[in-house]
């Protein structure tokens, strides 16, 4: 199986940490936040597709040819066009009888968690949150399929965020969403609209931190040290 890593990010909220250096560089605990994902997937990933754009040469420079025992190819997103976008550009590379993951750089999930969604054909993984205001928000159907995912509600129907990590085929492709008002276009608003004529299966991670600012990254420190 392929896995897409989305790592074209500028991470403006993450400065001035990503003015010299980008956000999936940054280390956690002596490591790079992208080497932390990475260095938890199943022997079933078996090659890495790296979408990169801002300070992009240092991530080709750092993983090389082989990252983590795989094969990596490289693919520039030149345009802030959006998570959607980024997985478009990456198509040709990708089988069409197979299912492929896709996961953010820079968010941490555990290995066990990313085992369980790579089970499923179809699948997203998604966390119990405290305020799901933030996130895009999952709403299941009974049989646990993805109903629908709203973009950060005011009024949430669960308290399931989504988070980083899914499975998904090319039947993606034929659910491009509109552009946000910021010109870019959301994969979750794809896999939204994919679901209402597919079976998606949400996994509940056991653990997901989203690391989106210097203060979540030295929150993350402590988190990790516990955990180690």
């Amino acid at each position: 199986m392929k896995a897409i890593i989305l790592a074209a990010g500028e991470g403006t909220r993450m400065r001035p940490l990503t003015y010299t250096t980008p956000k999936p560089l940054i280390k956690l605990g002596g490591k790079p936040l992208l080497e932390r994902l990475v260095s938890n997937f199943p022997k079933k990933i078996t090659d890495l597709i790296i979408v990169v754009g801002y300070l992009g040469e240092q991530i080709k420079s750092h993983c090389g040819d082989t990252f983590c025992g795989r094969p990596v190819t490289y693919v520039w997103q030149k345009e802030k066009k959006g998570t959607y976008h980024a997985l478009e550009i990456c198509k040709d590379l990708l089988d069409p009888n197979e299912s492929f993951a896709v996961f953010l750089a820079d968010d941490l999930l555990d290995q066990a968690t990313i085992e369980n969604c790579l089970a499923h054909d179809l699948a997203v993984i998604a966390k119990r949150v405290n305020d799901p205001r933030k996130f895009g928000v999952v709403v299941l159907n009974d049989d646990g399929s993805i109903k629908n995912i709203v973009e950060k509600p005011q009024k949430p129907e669960s308290n399931l965020a989504l988070t980083n990590g899914q499975v998904l085929s090319k039947h993606i492709f034929s659910y491009a969403p509109a552009p946000n008002q910021n010109g870019e276009q959301y994969l979750s608003v794809a896999i939204a609209s994919m679901a209402r004529d597919h079976k998606i299966f949400q996994v509940e991670a056991e653990f997901w931190f989203p690391i989106a600012t210097p203060d979540d990254l030295k929150k993350a420190e402590e988190v990790i040290y516990n955990r180690s």
